[in-house]
């Protein structure tokens, strides 16, 4: 007899696998940040590739050996995810670069998180099948990002960075796909 818990898992598993492949293409990434509390704002705009890894893959292996999972523990599928991005009010190119995400149970591996180079984890749960939440805890802050499909054109994305307890950056994202996919 299988434990409800593990049921849980599986479909939660079953539901990140199913976002990961509906976000695969090209995305234009319109951003602003704003640094709390005195409310500064930054404008970014990035281009983003989304490609789907499966299971067994070298990605999903390396990240696996990274994180120091046991070769007998295989990440059950996971995304690539490129960009490169400008500072719209300077015109100049901010950052480029890329990360794995990977899956296991309700934990989300990743190669490197948004403050850091080093290898994270992430807990994440679904709201509803189109809303992907997280909560990224290292270095003494808490990222706390939801990600939701609208329709097959549209992803938005919110960012709420925190230490101690007290909010310190809101991030806002609308992603528009830009390639012919769904």
């Amino acid at each position: 007899m299988t434990s409800p818990l593990k049921l849980a898992q599986t479909a939660d598993e079953y539901q990140i696998a199913e976002f990961f492949r509906e976000s695969v293409g090209q995305w234009r990434s319109e951003r602003r940040y704003y640094t709390l509390p005195e409310g500064k704002t930054k404008e970014i705009q990035s281009l983003i590739t989304i490609r789907f890894l499966e299971s067994g893959c070298d990605e999903l292996q390396n990240l696996g050996h990274i994180h120091n999972l046991a070769g007998s523990v295989s990440l059950i599928c996971g995304a690539q995810v490129t960009w490169e991005t400008t500072d719209v009010l300077r015109s100049e190119k901010e950052s480029q670069g890329s990360t794995l995400f990977g899956v296991l149970g309700n934990t989300l591996y990743r190669n490197r998180g948004f403050a850091t180079v080093k290898p994270i984890t992430a807990q994440y749960y679904f709201s509803n099948p189109k809303t992907l939440s997280l909560r990224t805890e290292y270095n003494g802050s808490v990222f706390e990002e939801e990600l939701k499909l609208v329709g097959s054109k549209y992803r938005t994305r919110q960012t709420i960075i925190s230490r101690a307890g007290e909010e310190l950056m809101i991030g806002q994202y609308l992603e528009k796909r830009m390639d012919g996919l769904l």
